[in-house]
C-alpha cells in the first residue's frame, strides 16, 4: 500500500465520464501493467461509447478492493497528480470538461497534499498560471482541504 490516496475509476451504471482512448505503444500491455502496478487492468470495451471504425482493446486501471487505505491526513491525494489529470482535461475538454471531472469524482472529502514545490508524483507536469488558477479555484469552490508538508 502507498502512503497516498489513489484516484481510480469506479463503475456507476447511471454515470458517464469524459475520457480518451489512448493506444498502448506496440500493444505492450505488460509494460503498461508494470507502470500501473498498483492497479488492476479491467476490460472496459463494453462500457465505452466511441465512433472508431474498429473495436480496439480498451481497459481501465482500477484499484482492487481492499488494496488501498482510507484517505486521511496520513494518506492524502497528491496535488501534483490532480494537477496532471486536470491539465489533461483542460487541454482535451476545456474548462467545462475539467469542471465535469470534479463534478463526477467522488471522495473530495479526502485531504489533498500540496506537493507542488517538491512533487511526489513521478510524472508531474508544470501547469500554466491559468491552469493552476483553475485547479485552485475548483478545490476552493468544493471546500477541499489542502494540507502542506
Amino acid at each position: 500500500m502507498r502512503p497516498v490516496a489513489f484516484l481510480t475509476v469506479v463503475p456507476a451504471a447511471d454515470s458517464e465520464i469524459d475520457g480518451l482512448i489512448a493506444p498502448v505503444p506496440g500493444q505492450d500491455w505488460a509494460a503498461l501493467d508494470k507502470r500501473e502496478a498498483a492497479y488492476d487492468r479491467v476490460p472496459a470495451a463494453h462500457q465505452i461509447h466511441h465512433t472508431l471504425p474498429h473495436a480496439p482493446q480498451i481497459a481501465v486501471y482500477s484499484i482492487p478492493e481492499g488494496q488501498h487505505d482510507t484517505p486521511c491526513d496520513t494518506h492524502p491525494a497528491l496535488l501534483s497528480y490532480i494537477d496532471v489529470v486536470v491539465q489533461g482535461y483542460l487541454r482535451e475538454f476545456g474548462e467545462e470538461g475539467a469542471a465535469r471531472f470534479f463534478d463526477t469524482t467522488d471522495g473530495w472529502d479526502t485531504p489533498v497534499l500540496d506537493d507542488r514545490a517538491k512533487p511526489l508524483y513521478p510524472r508531474h507536469r508544470q501547469l500554466s498560471p491559468v491552469e493552476r488558477a483553475f485547479v485552485d479555484a475548483q478545490l476552493q469552490a468544493r471546500r477541499i482541504r489542502v494540507v502542506h508538508h
